[in-house]
């Protein structure tokens, strides 16, 4: 039988670590800050100091970005909309030796509900 998408966010949820919106208001200023969401998601608004890599292009990414090169012992908050991508994000980062990356739980969705603040990135 063969996997769902949702399924595969259900295993990676077994292995990684979650962090509600709470949570991550507590770390936000001393972690990196990953948006894995597509270019547009991201454009229309993000988590204070967020870096857009799509979770497609992460792999390959990842590690020549500027503000993520050098930093794999960094403390790291990995944010999609509602929390599917960011799991098999971070599954996918702890693999590459990121072993501090977390998901928001929820997402963007359950930050903004919470009464984050979004900002809108430049460029």
């Amino acid at each position: 039988m063969a996997l769902t998408a949702v399924d595969l966010v259900t295993a990676a949820k077994q292995h990684i670590t979650e962090v509600d919106a709470a949570q991550a208001k507590n770390i936000l200023d001393k972690s990196l800050v990953l948006d894995v969401r597509e270019p547009a998601e991201y454009a229309a608004g993000a988590l204070p100091g967020a870096v857009n890599i799509p979770r497609g292009v992460l792999e390959f990414k990842i590690d020549g970005h500027p503000a993520f090169a050098g930093k794999q012992n960094e403390e790291i908050l990995v944010y999609c909309l509602t929390g599917g991508r960011s799991a098999l994000a971070v599954e996918t980062l702890q693999k590459l030796g990121w072993g501090k990356a977390v998901s928001l739980a929820g997402g963007f969705n359950a930050w903004l509900q919470s009464g984050g603040v979004a900002t809108i990135p430049a460029g």
